[in-house]
């Protein structure tokens, strides 16, 4: 439910603490999967599944996203895509996350958004706002960018530890 926070006048309008048994699958509720294995854009070399191998609860309140080295669709590795697509939308707010990112090269973990309906076209034409994301070739900057119009503008901020 909807709470007013104390140290300001944000309205809290969808969270996830990742509570729950060690192991089991995240919210359902809160949390769906895109599966596959065809690059997304990005030539990434892993098979998206929806199994608790890949996304899982520690039982300590984090969300675990796990790459494993196997062969699943001709791709070399496995891995999760969590969405919460049709799970909740809104217009205005602020996020947080607290997240521990894995470093090395090929990788690139990272937070982002999408609309849920492409009202002005597909995208990035509608927009994309990447809240977190890390270069594992550059494991010392976060970047956030916000991607919209035609063709392919951005803003890029980036924070160094």
């Amino acid at each position: 439910m909807a709470e007013l926070n104390a140290d300001s006048r944000w309205r809290l309008v969808w969270s996830d603490e990742f509570s729950g048994i060690s192991g089991s699958a995240p919210d359902p509720g809160k949390w769906g999967y895109d599966t596959g294995g065809t690059g997304w854009g990005n030539n990434e070399k892993q098979y998206y599944t929806d199994s608790t191998n890949n996304a899982y609860l520690d039982g300590s309140g984090h969300l675990v996203i796990k790459a494993i080295k196997e062969n699943k669709n001709g791709m070399p590795y496995t891995s999760a895509r969590l969405v919460s697509r049709n799970k909740g939308d809104w217009t205005y707010g602020r996020i947080e996350a607290r997240s521990k990112l894995p470093t090395g090269k090929g990788l690139w973990p990272a937070i982002w958004m999408l609309p849920t309906d492409w009202e002005y076209g597909t995208w990035p034409i509608s927009g994309e706002t990447d809240i977190m994301e890390q270069w594992g070739s550059d494991p010392l900057k976060v970047h956030g960018t916000i991607h919209f119009g035609n063709l392919w503008k951005y803003r890029r901020g980036i924070t160094a530890p």
